[in-house]
């Protein structure tokens, strides 16, 4: 047998290449391929990026000069370090070839057009934020060929997340909005149309047709999004994947993503190496996604060197198998060459590429700043720097003159007709499969039933409990099966496991998709889930879900990668551009979500008010005090608490097994679109007190508050949530306490007044109203429960349990723990409460 190495500059077998010896021109050539962009003329005020020197290509004649000539000009190429030698030498075919002509006079016309709509807002809105495209006009013909080209090769859909920066410009250039709607916004709206809510014009989303050179046209859809940057990234991408599952098979041909960053965002946000990650990852790719950086050589007043630590922003990039292209943003030609080229690209390998349009910023951070305060040298060049369209102009000898008088008397006429123009809100116009799941204020008429009887219930578990012939199934998950068999026939009762497992079925097989990701979801952080099965002889997977009747729709569960914001936002935007699919993202641990804090502040929470924008997103977040650490003990009950208002999302904590089974399945069933927050059990999940029975699975619906009903007219009620609620159960068992009522707030907001009031009324004995909380006093419910609390029930004394407040979510001690735990159960069920609780 022939032993075979890797070649440590190609990664491939040396003996699948050629015996020859390289030539003297093939020698020089891959110098310049890996070196080449080191001494290329990228930066158009050649101030930051110079040549930087390289031993390897000081070179000399002929072989050097053609070299030279496509490595070294206004294209600077990495893509050397891609391990696939199909993808290297298809790119260097292309690098080494020809350029296309291209249209001089149509580029000309698209960048005159952004340069002048950029003035006339200058001049009739001095010291208004804009965020001016400015010094990178080119990307308005950059996207004009990327389009024409993706079209050409079957993309008949774009999904488009951008940064602030020219955004209006493409808006007006590229999405086909009216010059008059964009000045509307600058003339502001009727404050009373949109108060509480709406965003500023260069956050919101927008739609249009882009019309082909071969007559057809290109969807276009940009994502609104916040001023967090790179948060947008994951957001475009799962909204594509979505559009992509959408079409079926040639989803991802169909569907290009696209998303344009700052350099400064680039190389400091993490979040876009998150969603770049997920580009090869099963359930994540999109086909490939073109990355543009717009790329001004600042960030706000950050020089280069101040905001990336090595010679290009986009270096992180460079991890992964991917091309990346710099281009100077003063070369039309250039620029619209490597459009096509990396829309070529993307089709034949379905890969991201990167695309790095390196000019200038001709104003500061937002128009309202003073660049020369910090950069006076820069600003100095930039001032006596003529716009792109007045160079390429001189350059291909075209007159534009009459152009540029009819241009600024269009966009001129445009703000006038902004000034009379009726104001409105600017909130998405959401798409036609959004039509059956309205937003806006909880209704009735949106409670569906959610009950199922026994067999169907049995029907199910049996389904869910089988395995094909041959396959050699692990002795555990063996028992674990039998067990789950046993629940449908009635036999044991159901755990929390199970019950997630009957209600995906249920839906599944009613057809309504269920989509899950997360850390580990497949079998479950606790053990629990085991939604896939692994044959033990060659690790074949099985999924049960899948394969309960020929006409049910897809039951898709993914391992993530280890990322909270970039899943997260994948999954929220999966859920904008799929609402009949029950989608869900888990955290390994609650607190985990924190990882995605700007995702949920920015997108979730806030999404509709913003921008009239819904979604079904459902967050799993395991939650409960066990003496596990601080870091495994919270969700965070109180932050999502605090973002709650106008019923803009759901939270909940379901305290058995089939409340949680109800509550999945109203989450699909109901038509009523918001984002639902469940604190799922840990411990719990096993919890004696916490399985249902069978016939708990017939009930109507999911219970917002489970009331007592083992004791009549109770003389004292406590109030809580989730596992601290049925250890008091056991304790006040063991003491035989038949004076205290344990009540269940399952759902926390929106704020079930109705039936909490209803459940306490029930005992007109009970003077004294306890709220009890695992948590520290200034975290959990407490703040947001107690005023509620104090407001219905005036005539009842109304107390609190729960930890001193702390600076950390729980104590690192396991026995420490069980002090504090039993401290709370004492305090709640032994004498003297009056004197104990705080008030």
């Amino acid at each position: 047998m022939t032993s075979t190495r890797l070649d440590s500059t190609t990664s491939e077998p040396m003996s699948e290449r050629s015996a020859a010896t390289p030539s003297s021109r093939e020698l020089i050539f891959d110098a310049f391929r890996r070196w080449g962009h080191l001494q290329a003329q990228l930066d158009p005020l050649g101030q930051y990026l110079l040549p930087a020197p390289v031993p390897e290509l000081d070179l000399s004649g002929a072989d050097a000069g053609d070299a030279r000539r496509c490595y070294c000009g206004t294209i600077g190429a990495e893509f050397m370090h891609i391990p696939a030698r199909e993808r290297r030498e298809w790119i260097q075919e292309h690098l080494e070839s020809e350029p296309a002509k291209v249209d001089s006079a149509h580029i000309l016309d698209l960048l005159t057009r952004a340069d002048i709509f950029e003035q006339v807002i200058q001049s009739r809105y001095l010291g208004t934020k804009r965020f001016s495209l400015e010094g990178v006009t080119v990307l308005i013909p950059f996207l004009d060929e990327l389009l024409n080209r993706s079209a050409e090769l079957t993309a008949d859909r774009c999904v488009m997340g951008m940064s602030h920066r020219g955004r209006l410009s493409v808006m007006v250039n590229t999405f086909g909005k009216s010059a008059a709607d964009i000045f509307s916004r600058f003339e502001d709206v009727d404050p009373r149309s949109i108060l509480g809510g709406g965003d500023v014009k260069y956050h919101v989303g927008a739609t249009g047709d882009y019309p082909t050179r071969n007559g057809g046209r290109i969807s276009l859809h940009l994502v609104s999004n916040p001023s967090h940057l790179e948060a947008v990234d994951p957001v475009a991408m799962g909204r594509a994947k979505a559009r992509q599952d959408r079409y079926g098979a040639d989803g991802m041909d169909r569907v290009l993503p696209v998303i344009i960053h700052g350099d400064a965002a680039f190389a400091g946000q993490g979040i876009w190496a998150e969603t770049m990650n997920l580009g090869g990852i099963d359930g994540f790719s999109v086909g490939g996604g073109i990355h543009i950086i717009v790329n001004n050589l600042i960030g706000f007043t950050a020089e280069p060197d101040e905001s990336n630590s090595s010679r290009y922003s986009s270096d992180l990039a460079k991890r992964l198998p991917v091309p990346i292209f710099h281009v100077n943003a003063e070369d039309p030609a250039a620029v619209v060459r490597i459009a096509a080229l990396a829309a070529e690209y993307r089709y034949k390998f379905h890969t991201d590429v990167v695309v790095d349009l390196i000019g200038y910023r001709r104003h500061g951070h937002s128009e309202v700043d003073d660049p020369t305060i910090t950069q006076p040298l820069r600003y100095a060049r930039i001032k006596d720097h003529p716009a792109l369209y007045e160079i390429y102009a001189k350059q291909t000898g075209l007159d534009v003159s009459a152009r540029v008088k009819e241009l600024q008397a269009e966009f001129s006429e445009a703000q006038k007709t902004a000034t009379t123009m009726q104001k409105k809100a600017h909130l998405a116009q959401l798409p036609e499969y959004w039509k059956a799941y309205p937003g806006g204020p909880y209704r009735a008429e949106y409670e569906v039933e959610t009950g199922l009887d026994k067999e169907a219930v049995d029907r199910l578990a049996q389904g869910l409990a089988s395995f094909p012939e041959g396959f050699h199934i692990h002795p555990k998950i063996k028992k674990l099966l039998e067990q789950r068999a046993e629940m449908g026939h009635g036999k044991r009762p159901f755990d929390y496991g199970m019950a997630e497992a009957v209600a995906f079925a249920s839906l599944v097989t009613a057809g309504t998709p269920v989509r899950l990701s997360g850390q580990d979801s497949q079998r479950g952080t606790f053990n629990q889930r085991h939604s896939v099965l692994i044959d033990i002889e060659n690790e074949r997977p099985w999924i049960p879900l899948n394969h309960l009747n020929e006409n049910q729709a897809t039951f898709s569960v993914y391992n993530s990668i280890l990322s909270e914001a970039g899943v997260m936002g994948f999954e929220y935007g999966y859920s904008r551009d799929y609402p009949e699919t029950l989608v869900l993202w888990e955290a390994q641990f609650g607190d985990f979500a924190n990882g995605a804090q700007i995702v949920i502040d920015q997108f979730i929470s806030a999404g509709e008010d913003k921008w009239g924008l819904l979604s079904g997103l459902v967050l799993l977040l395991p939650h409960g005090y066990e003496g596990q650490g601080p870091e495994h003990s919270s969700a965070r009950i109180e932050r999502y608490l605090q973002l709650a208002a106008r019923d803009n999302i759901q939270i909940c904590q379901p305290s058995t097994a089939a409340q949680y089974f109800h509550l999945l399945r109203r989450q699909a069933l109901r038509p009523w679109r918001k984002p639902l927050v469940v604190f799922t059990p840990k411990s719990m999940l096993r919890h004696p007190d916490a399985v249902s029975p069978i016939a708990d699975f017939a009930q109507p619906r999911f219970r917002n508050v489970l009331p007592e009903t083992g004791i009549q007219n109770a003389e004292r009620l406590l109030l809580c949530t989730g596992k601290i609620g049925h250890d008091l159960r056991v304790e006040r068992q063991k003491r035989g306490d038949g004076t205290t009522g344990i009540l269940f707030l399952e759902q926390l907001y929106p704020w079930p007044e109705a039936e909490l009031k209803a459940a306490i009324e029930a005992h007109p004995g009970a003077t004294e109203l306890v709220w009890v909380q695992e948590e520290p006093e200034n975290m959990g419910a407490l703040s947001f429960v107690m005023p509620r609390l104090r407001r219905l029930f005036r005539d009842r004394q109304v107390l609190s349990i729960k930890r001193s407040a702390a600076a950390s979510p729980a104590t690192g001690s396991a026995k420490a723990h069980e002090m504090e735990q039993r401290t709370l159960i004492e305090l709640a069920l032994g004498p003297g409460l009056k004197e104990k609780a705080s008030h």
